[in-house]
């Protein structure tokens, strides 16, 4: 029997691979989509409305000794506990190395679907601030476009996807096309009014992938509250809920789940022919042949799989003339961090319920003046709301005087946290290990990325930023982190593969097309030059929508 030919094999199901799988098929290309995890089922993955007493271990915060053993590192995810830890990777299976002195927290969910089921649904626009950095302050390059090139993108996955947010009207956090916002919270308000009166900043609610009304045949949020654990309502953006059906619809589409990618494989010419992966139980070995392949396996193991991928014609790895490809590795900085009590609100009931989203007080370092101690910039995310239960722990006493004193001493907390620009080093790379294999023999990954001194000065500003706004609002019990936290913990992770017009200096052009390989794109975060604060999954959607566009072009003038 003849093997089946694609004209397009993409590599990841995610929140961005599901995205290129709509717009390639809509476009009338026949795709298959490879990933490397299971396919979820929600009436059994997705926990959102168990409660504690119905989970084996009471809903605590890290599960089963097993799953403690085998999960060290993705343990470390803040999304990451007994309802959610089948979402993510087996360590032992899925193992990567770092130096002793370079800690690196990769965190990875492999399953339909990847981290687009769990992730934080914070999606933010970049303006010409962030793309075109480089020119104002002449550290990297800046991108290959600018945001002009982008917005009619934007607008596109905006429509789609539903985002609620408020419009603002600020150059650098440009405005999209919103769903109804979700609603401040009282502390928020005050918050605000504080932000804006005292200091001139702005807050706002979060921009979020978060239906506020029925969109696209997806029912609005009911505020149940875990989003983590999934949703069967499909209330928040993910590509098993939303892009990946609308693929499907169009009868184009083959997924093939379970299939751990190994590496690309290269014809005489050094054009890609085929994608060589391993069945993630049966251990089989297979090969799926295309015209076009695109990776968006993730921005770390798109890269891996290009070193992987060496051939005569390419000998230092896929697409690598450059020899860049695994350099220029970044992640969002953070660690900067405020919590207060606010007495003022004291006796003030909170209207909210479980709201899936929080706050954001939008970047106001080095938009205009310069700072003297760092360049680029950082946002804050958080809160405020009514603390009812946690302080249990501390409170106390037993029985009737116990639980009155609980009650009584319930009070509003306000929090701000920072995620700020990691600037691109060079030095900051992945190799593959020499030695070390994952649990189907393909090798793992040797990342070597630390923060620098611009990134450490920036998380001490952003810690000591959201103190003097919280202690402007009143704010007692403060508590204050200006302390750094270990890269990958973000997992905001992008570049090694970066876009660029120089073929010298860059792997990708401005479509995610490889300068060497007319027919690779690589349209995850492995792309971006830089790593502005805003979160960066919407950005990943709309470069790979423009690239979507470039590539159908091509396709049909028979230049791939």
């Amino acid at each position: 029997m003849a093997q089946e030919t694609y004209d397009a094999i993409l590599v990841g199901a995610g929140a961005v691979g599901g995205w290129v799988a709509k717009e390639l098929t809509e476009a009338g290309l026949k795709v298959a989509v490879l990933d490397a995890g299971r396919q979820l089922d929600p009436s059994k993955d997705f926990l959102e409305h168990k409660r504690p007493w119905e989970m084996p271990f009471r809903g605590r915060r890290y599960g089963s000794r097993e799953s403690v053993e085998r999960q060290p590192v993705q343990s470390q995810c803040v999304m990451y506990d007994e309802y959610t830890a089948h979402q993510f990777v087996d360590d032992t299976d899925n193992p990567y190395t770092t130096p002793a002195d370079r800690p690196f927290v990769w965190i990875r969910c492999r399953q339909v679907g990847g981290r687009s089921v769990v992730w934080a649904r914070h999606v933010y626009r970049y303006g010409d601030l962030d793309l075109k950095a480089a020119s104002r302050d002449g550290f990297g390059v800046d991108w290959p476009f600018a945001y002009a090139d982008l917005a009619p993108y934007y607008d596109r996955v905006d429509r789609f996807i539903g985002v609620s947010g408020e419009a603002a009207g600020l150059p650098h956090l440009p405005d999209g096309e919103f769903l109804p916002p979700t609603r401040l919270s009282c502390g928020e308000e005050l918050l605000r009014t504080v932000a804006r009166e005292k200091f001139g900043r702005t807050l706002m609610i979060d921009r979020s992938a978060i239906l506020t009304r029925p969109h696209q045949g997806r029912q609005q949020c009911h505020y149940c509250g875990p989003c983590s654990r999934g949703c069967v309502t499909g209330s928040y953006y993910s590509s098993p809920a939303s892009t990946l059906p609308a693929a499907a619809a169009t009868g184009r589409l083959t997924l093939i789940p379970d299939a751990v990618v190994s590496h690309v494989v290269v014809d005489d010419r050094g054009k890609c022919k085929s994608v060589y992966y391993v069945d993630r139980t049966t251990r089989n070995h297979r090969e799926a042949i295309s015209s076009v392949v695109i990776l968006c396996a993730s921005s770390f193991e798109s890269v891996r799989i290009m070193l992987n991928s060496r051939s005569n014609a390419h000998p230092a790895g896929l697409a690598n003339s450059s020899g860049v490809l695994g350099h220029y590795l970044m992640d969002s900085a953070r660690g900067g961090r405020a919590s207060g009590v606010l007495p003022v609100l004291r006796g003030v009931s909170d209207s909210q319920g479980r709201r899936p989203n929080g706050i954001l007080v939008v970047r106001f370092r080095n938009v205009e003046a310069r700072h003297p101690d760092f360049i680029r910039g950082y946002h804050l995310q958080g809160g405020a709301s009514v603390v009812a239960w946690e302080h249990a722990y501390r409170t106390p006493g037993f029985g009737a005087g116990f639980k009155k004193a609980v009650r009584e001493s319930r009070h509003w907390r306000g929090t701000l946290s920072g995620f700020g620009d990691c600037l691109p080093y060079f030095e900051n790379r992945c190799t593959l290990d020499k030695e070390k294999v994952d649990a189907w023999g393909i090798p793992a990954l040797h990342i070597d990325v630390a923060f620098g001194d611009n990134e450490r000065k920036l998380v001490k500003d952003m810690g000591e930023s959201a103190a003097e706004m919280l202690e402007a609002a009143g704010a007692e019990d403060l508590q204050v982190s200006t302390t750094i936290s270990a890269p990958g913990l973000s997992t905001h992770e992008v570049g090694g593969a970066r876009m660029g017009n120089d073929p010298r200096s860059a792997v990708l052009n401005g479509f995610a097309q490889a300068h060497d390989v007319s027919n690779l794109f690589v349209m995850d975060g492995a792309a971006f030059p830089t790593s502005p604060c805003p979160n960066p999954t919407l950005t990943m959607m709309a470069v790979a929508a423009r690239g979507c566009d470039y590539l159908v072009r091509e396709y049909r003038a028979g230049r791939l």
